[in-house]
């Protein structure tokens, strides 16, 4: 069991920028570079393991609960994705369905999705769920005269907000943002709004009107956007709980020196580096990270230490 360094794939959607190219190193063809997904074996954009020369889907398919884990082999396909998303413009307003209604309709998984804040200009803003609980008649009334907006939520942002998407919440982005998304391994989508823009063939895209009446919790929510655990500072780094779901649990660990942490044989460690030039050992292999880079460990790799000065994400399931 060990430790691998991920090369990562890459989305143009119109709403993306540059700042995953120019500040977070990330190598595309396009232009543009709205989301790079990190940790991905899906097949809208599967990730690769460098050193086994693979896509990590099928890396795990050949391995199984030996990298997986045991928790990891409970779930019908690889949990977890993670990505890096750049919002130069605010994305469109939308739903992810839940497992239930996703598994019935898509054929995939549903998606309860978490962000952390990396950057958020001044004012920057998200949509979350809705101002005050309607009906699913007058939510529908809105969408048809162009008045959605004004039931939506609208909520300012920073570094550092911890914002945990539910399944069913209506949700978008703002302009100005950059996060680091991790979610369950799903692509089902459901467009609610998308200001009227057009793609760079000149076609608006499509809406799923049905859909989102279908599956969005109307229910207004008290946004809560704080980790769910409290900083613990320790010899050489501090770590905090952002999320504990029952699809993943993220800590942050802020290195000012050295960190280790224990990856025993019940999940594998997505590794996500936020800032910073670390050195993550893992018995005799060692590898060099740098801001906006990832590794995927292997479970059952025990000790894994990490040197130097900077941010990461640890996922596991």
């Amino acid at each position: 069991m060990s430790i691998h360094k991920i090369k990562a794939s890459s989305k143009d959607y119109l709403w993306g920028g540059t700042k995953l190219i120019t500040e977070y190193g990330k190598k595309t063809d396009q232009d543009i570079m709205a989301e790079s997904w990190e940790i991905s074996s899906h097949t809208d954009g599967p990730s690769i393991l460098v050193d086994e020369n693979m896509t990590l889907k099928e890396y795990t398919d050949k391995y199984g609960a030996k990298v997986v884990g045991t928790k990891g082999a409970k779930f019908k396909e690889f949990p977890i994705l993670v990505k890096f998303i750049d919002a130069k413009d605010v994305l469109s307003i939308q739903v992810h369905p839940d497992d239930a209604y996703a598994l019935e309709n898509e054929n995939q998984f549903g998606k309860n999705e978490m962000w952390y804040i990396l950057e958020a200009e001044p004012g920057a803003t998200i949509y979350y769920g809705v101002k005050e609980t309607i009906t699913k008649e007058a939510f529908k009334q809105a969408i048809e005269d162009d008045k959605i907006l004004d039931v939506l939520n609208k909520v300012e942002v920073k570094p550092g907000d911890v914002i945990y998407v539910e399944a069913e919440t209506i949700h978008a982005i703002g302009k100005g943002i950059v996060l680091c998304e991790i979610q369950q391994n799903s692509n089902v989508t459901y467009r609610v709004y998308d200001f009227a823009r057009k793609d760079k063939d000149g076609k608006t895209r499509e809406l799923h009107i049905q859909q989102s009446v279908d599956v969005s919790n109307l229910n207004k929510i008290e946004p809560d956007f704080t980790a769910h655990g409290a900083k613990e500072s320790l010899d050489g780094f501090s770590k905090q709980l952002l999320i504990d779901s029952q699809y993943f649990t993220t800590t942050l660990y802020e290195v000012e020196s050295k960190a280790s942490f224990n990856v025993d044989e019940t999940s594998f460690v997505a590794f996500i580096c936020l800032e910073g030039k670390l050195t993550v050992t893992n018995k005799d292999k060692e590898i060099q990270l740098v801001k906006g880079e990832s590794i995927f460990i292997d479970a059952n790799s025990d000790l894994v230490e990490v040197s130097g000065k900077g941010n990461f994400i640890h996922v596991s399931v």
